[in-house]
């Protein structure tokens, strides 16, 4: 018999009625302590991030190695960690299963793989062997029909309904911020749904209220970081002080890994 959640468990989180999981979604070791000591309890990655800080393309299964990088470095740290995995980076099953395992060993809660509107069986399989590697790795299974499908209604359902039976703990479908279209889908659903937060979309509040129990930042507060190191350079260059908020040198080393240091290496020689 497997135990219910609760909320000292990365899945517990995911099962507040009316209370969403917000994950924001770091890039390195200090932006995620940051979002930590802010109060969240979880952690996401992005894959957008991870490609773009090695000059690789997002999407393209080329991050693996940077992907499992930056989970060992978050994975040890005190709170959940979800990664953003992109398709499993494999086609096959067994593959998507070890890497699984391997994000499990370092420590990480959640693992996001995402369809790339790739044959739903497939897909479905991928869920199915992770699940079954590693039981208590909570699997978000995401479809793109909204992200870069065209959000055809029953597509959508037939995948999410595939993923679900698939062993799926969640389901991300990324692009929809319609109220009506959202609300429909958490009545169908048996799992959690997850919803990319959209500046131009709902609320946090008004997601709550349609049922949503996950709200993901994805790539918005590297591409805001971004954002404001141009907006700094370009008012120094205008002869203006920067503005927005300026973290200091010292707040920043406080963020640093706890990590003790040999005496071999702080020889001198």
């Amino acid at each position: 018999m497997t135990a219910e959640p609760t909320e000292t468990t990365f899945a517990g989180l995911h099962h507040r009625p009316g209370e969403p999981l917000l994950l924001p979604n770091a890039w390195d070791h200090a932006s995620a302590a940051a979002l930590a000591a802010r109060g969240f309890p979880a952690i996401g990655t992005t894959s957008l991030a991870a490609a773009a800080a090695a000059g690789l393309p997002d999407g393209a299964g080329a991050t693996r190695e940077q992907t499992l990088a930056l989970a060992l470095t978050l994975g040890s740290e005190p709170w959940f960690l979800s990664v953003d995995a992109e398709d499993g980076f494999s086609p096959e099953p067994g593959e998507v299963a070890e890497l699984a395992r391997e994000l499990w060993t370092m420590g990480v809660a959640g693992i996001n793989l995402e369809d790339g509107l790739g044959p739903v069986d497939r897909h479905a399989a991928k869920i199915a062997a992770a699940k079954a590697a590693v039981p208590g790795l909570f699997v978000n299974a995401r479809t793109d029909t909204h992200w870069s499908g065209d959000g055809d209604e029953r597509d959508t359902l037939r995948r999410l309904d595939a993923y679900q039976q698939a062993g799926a703990d969640g389901v991300f479908v990324p692009g929809l911020t319609d109220p009506e279209r959202i609300a429909g889908l958490v009545r169908h659903l048996d799992v959690p749904l997850n919803i990319l937060y959209s500046p131009a979309g709902p609320t946090l509040a008004q997601l709550a209220g349609l049922g949503v129990r996950r709200v993901s930042l994805g790539s918005l507060l590297y591409r805001r970081a971004l954002g404001a190191a141009l907006d700094a350079v370009a008012d120094i260059a205008a002869g203006r002080a920067p503005g927005g908020t300026i973290p200091t040198y010292a707040e920043v080393r406080a963020l640093e890994r706890r990590v003790p240091v040999s005496k071999s290496a702080n020889a001198t020689g």
